[in-house]
């Protein structure tokens, strides 16, 4: 199953069971999706970046909106990045 092989790789050695579940397909960790899918994950971000609540705070923020439901290992490090590279990517796109 490739959660459990990513888990591995991000050093997670134990699953307790409550707080993993399988709801209709769904892996959930905490009552958070499971996002397996780089593709999946940067857009995630980037709508909650492209809401005026999250473009507010930037990256801060949009990390605070994408936790709230979602979950994979380094969640928190790659919202960071991506916001910091969706903002860069509209203030070059407003000079030209």
């Amino acid at each position: 199953m490739k959660v459990v092989e990513e888990l591995k790789r991000a050093g997670i050695k134990t699953l307790k069971n409550k707080e993993w579940e399988i709801e209709n397909r769904i892996v959930m960790k905490e009552e958070k999706i499971y996002v397996p899918e780089e593709k999946l994950r940067g857009e995630i971000i980037r709508l909650h970046y492209n809401t005026p609540v999250g473009e507010h705070g930037e990256r801060w923020k949009t990390a605070e909106l994408v936790i709230r439901n979602y979950w994979w290992p380094g969640v928190t490090k790659e919202v960071e990045m991506d916001a910091t590279c969706v903002k860069d990517t509209k203030v070059e796109a407003k000079h030209q």
